[in-house]
């Protein structure tokens, strides 16, 4: 195992480990955002639209 830093430097690796990890994690996090049950930001149900509030005109009264 050892003879295998001889050949990559270790900091190098580490460096290259560390941003793919972070890269990684940004992903997988923005993938759970885009979805509806795990968007923590917005909260469950954000997105559907029993959620929404639809505008309705009354009508308009009769003059009194």
């Amino acid at each position: 195992m050892w003879r295998l830093w001889l050949l990559f430097d270790p900091r190098r690796v580490l460096i290259g480990l560390f941003i793919f990890l972070f890269t990684l994690a940004l992903l997988i996090h923005f993938i759970l955002l885009s979805t509806d049950r795990f968007n923590w930001i917005e909260g469950p149900g954000a997105n559907s639209p029993a959620a929404s509030i639809e505008m309705t005109v009354a009508p308009p009264s009769a003059p009194v």
